[in-house]
Parts: C-alpha cells; sequence; structure tokens
C-alpha cells in the first residue's frame, strides 16, 4: 500500500521551458552591455591619454615628413612606334636597374653623374585614352553597324581608325628626383637614350623612306585622275546618250572609262596620302614624345603612412601596456 503513495517522477520531455530560454537571451545581452559599458568606461578614462598620444604621433609624423627631402617629378607621355612597346619596358627596366647599381660605366657615356642619382628612378606605365574606357556596349554596337556597310572604302577605314583607338596605349614615363637643377635635364638625357636604339632607328628610316615615296607617287596619281577628270569635262558634252553609260566616256582608242571610279580613286589616294603625312609626323622617332613635362612637385596626400603610422604605433602601445596591467592584475587575484 506504501509503494501506491510514492510519489512518481515526471516524465522526461523535450519541450523547452520558455521562461529559461528567455532568462538565458536576458543575461547574454545584460553581458554584451556590461562589456560594452567597460570599454566605454575604458575609453573614458583615459581619453586625454589617448587625444594626447595621437597628436604627439601625428605632430612628430608632421616634423619627420617637413624634414625630409623635397620629391619631384617629370612626365613625359610617349607613344611607341614599329611595335616597340616591348623594346620602350624593357629599357626603362634597364635603366631603373643601372640607377640602382649606379653603374658608372652606363651612365658617363649619357653626361650624368652619379653622384647626382641619389632619390632618381624611373616608372613607366600605360595610359588610357582621354576619354577612359568609355561604353564598351555602345561601341560594340557602333562597330556592328559599321560592319553592315563594310564594302565601302571610307567605312573601312573608320572601323580601323576606331578599333585602332581602342586597341592603342600611351604610356607614362615617370622621372623622380630630388634635385631640380639637374633632374630635368637627367630626364632628357635618359629619353634621348631610349630613342637611339640603332636597329629601331634604321627601321624608323625605312619606313619614313617608304611614305615619302608613297606620297610622291599617290600625288602623281592624283595629278593624272585630275587630268582625265578634266578631260572627261570637256567631252561630256561630246558622248553619246546611247550607247554610253551615264558614267563614262570613249577615250581616243574607243576604250570605255568609269569616271565614278576614278573620283574614288582619287579620294583613296587622297586618304592614303593624309594617313601617309600623319606617320611622317609619329614615326619622326622610335618612340614618339606626345608631352615632355616640366618639373613638378609630387603631391603629398595628407593622409600618407607618414602621418599615421606614428600615431597608430603610439596607440597600439598604450592599448598593449593596458591589456599587460589588466592579466598583471588576473594573474594576481590568482596567487
Amino acid at each position: 500500500m506504501a509503494k501506491d503513495l510514492q510519489p512518481q517522477t515526471p516524465p522526461p520531455t523535450d519541450e523547452v521551458d520558455l521562461g529559461q530560454l528567455f532568462r538565458m537571451i536576458g543575461n547574454g545581452f545584460r553581458n554584451l552591455f556590461n562589456a560594452f559599458l567597460r570599454v566605454f568606461l575604458y575609453f573614458k578614462r583615459n581619453i586625454l591619454i589617448l587625444a594626447g598620444l595621437v597628436i604627439a604621433g601625428f605632430i612628430i609624423g608632421l616634423v619627420l615628413k617637413s624634414l625630409s627631402s623635397q620629391s619631384l617629378k617629370t612626365e613625359v607621355i610617349v607613344e611607341p612606334n614599329l611595335d616597340s612597346k616591348s623594346y620602350l619596358y624593357d629599357i626603362v627596366d634597364e635603366i631603373e636597374a643601372n640607377i640602382k647599381a649606379k653603374d658608372t660605366a652606363f651612365f658617363k657615356p649619357l653626361g650624368i653623374d652619379v653622384a647626382h642619382l641619389d632619390g632618381f628612378h624611373v616608372e613607366i606605365e600605360p595610359v588610357s585614352g582621354i576619354g577612359g574606357q568609355g561604353n564598351s556596349e555602345i561601341d560594340m554596337k557602333y562597330l556592328e553597324l559599321l560592319e553592315k556597310f563594310q564594302e565601302n572604302s571610307y567605312v573601312q577605314q573608320v572601323i580601323k581608325e576606331e578599333i585602332s583607338k581602342k586597341t592603342t596605349l600611351s604610356h607614362r614615363i615617370t622621372f623622380y628626383y630630388k634635385e631640380a637643377a639637374t633632374g630635368h635635364d637627367y630626364a632628357e638625357k635618359l629619353m634621348t637614350y631610349i630613342n637611339s636604339n640603332p636597329f629601331y632607328k634604321n627601321l624608323t628610316s625605312i619606313y619614313r623612306e617608304n611614305a615619302e615615296d608613297r606620297i610622291k607617287e599617290n600625288t602623281a596619281l592624283i595629278k593624272q585622275v585630275d587630268t582625265l577628270i578634266a578631260n572627261y569635262s570637256k567631252k561630256i558634252g561630246e558622248t553619246s546618250s546611247g550607247g554610253m553609260g551615264e558614267n563614262k566616256i570613249v577615250l581616243d582608242n574607243k576604250e570605255s572609262l568609269n569616271v565614278t571610279g576614278l573620283f574614288e580613286l582619287k579620294n583613296e589616294l587622297i586618304r592614303t596620302t593624309e594617313a601617309k603625312k600623319v606617320e611622317l609626323l609619329k614615326q619622326d622617332q622610335i618612340v614618339t614624345i606626345i608631352n615632355f613635362g616640366q618639373t613638378q612637385e609630387v603631391n603629398k596626400v595628407f593622409f600618407t603612412k607618414d602621418y599615421v603610422l606614428i600615431p597608430l604605433i603610439f596607440v597600439g602601445l598604450f592599448f598593449l601596456w593596458s591589456l599587460l596591467i589588466y592579466l598583471n592584475g588576473k594573474a594576481k587575484e590568482l596567487d
């Protein structure tokens, strides 16, 4: 009978006690808030020290920056000719390597004193077109539209020019130096050296001769075409309207001449001559100098590492010191 009166233990259940869950969540938020308060109190107690360290570090960085020598530069915008891009980058790397090595044998023939090359170095980078990258989707639609009229010689020329604009890049060679008296002069001498390669000089000379010959031949052909067109103007009244097309005349040997074709030929010769004149202008050197800049001061960004690094070091050391004090106090509690 006593066994029947004993209380029975409730069976285990998988149901979650919502009250206990809410208490756990509340304790978590309370601990998080207490941690936030501790951090706030830490900064409140040490705000003056931290502000002083930041100001002191900034002043020290500013003083060190002002004591350092002024950095100058000259920028040269160039465009390589005759597939000489690889040559251009290789020779700039060669010059930079000789600057680091202070190779007297290399610089003496150029009239450059290695004693004045402290802080001197050279860099090169590609430069995109003035308009930037543009809208590539619109450009592709434009080229696709032109492709439908590719039988026209004028449209073919436009397509070539558009492709050239998208694929041809100019390059910026930047000479950095500290001595304004010699830096710009040395930059000019090094650019002269870049344009002195014998192989490319001979190749440039041949290209120029070919372009000049083509211009002379085209000029002579244009004169001949003008003569034929003038004869057409004289004989246009004599042409028979029966057995002859509108744009054809009969020469003395009874052969017909297509006047429309003459005009197209003349226009093509004129375009070719204009292109060759541009080649003569651009291919005067191995590397065409588009702009040779003047000496300018290197822009100093206000929040550079020189201004920010020292304050960060001071603040970091203070945090490390505070952490060591905290750990030391906890260690004493365990003793």
